[in-house]
């Protein structure tokens, strides 16, 4: 298993064994009663599937590296400018929302601010999760077309 790994994917020498180990733990959780007709062909499958997990949560949990840091800090003497500009852009969608139907503006705020699903705003505005969908949308593409994105 570590050779095939190692030839056809490039998992890191320092994770083979980890890889490999995984594999074989979820090969255990298979009952004995099960027939696997081309067993061989089925721990491939099985490997493949635990090589994408793996990439997957790697990619997900790099470490940020300290300079992007940086980049996010607002320097003390630049921050009436960012600020004036970020006074600018909220009163833009302000404007923006303002030009939606009362619903939609309910629906889109109810979404955006307050991380609501399509279920819960529906629920809460007594509609049917199709009309709150239907409002998201539309809602949407009004703000793109007045803000230009």
């Amino acid at each position: 298993m570590r050779l095939w790994l190692s030839r056809r994917h490039d998992v890191r020498g320092a994770d083979l064994d980890d890889v490999a180990q995984e594999v074989f733990l979820r090969l255990m959780r298979w009952s004995d009663d099960t027939l696997i007709e081309h067993p061989q062909t089925y721990l491939f499958h099985v490997a493949a599937n635990v090589i994408n997990e793996w990439r997957e949560r790697h990619r997900l949990c790099r470490p940020h590296e300290s300079e992007w840091l940086n980049d996010l800090m607002i320097d003390d003497d630049n921050e009436p400018e960012h600020e004036a500009e970020s006074e600018s852009r909220r009163r833009l969608v302000r404007g923006a929302v303002g030009k939606l139907t009362r619903r939609q503006q309910t629906v889109v705020i109810m979404h955006a601010q307050h991380d609501l699903t399509h279920k819960q705003i529906a629920q809460r505005l007594g509609l049917t999760q199709r009309i709150v969908k239907r409002d998201l949308e539309r809602g949407y593409a009004t703000l793109r077309e007045e803000l230009k994105l």
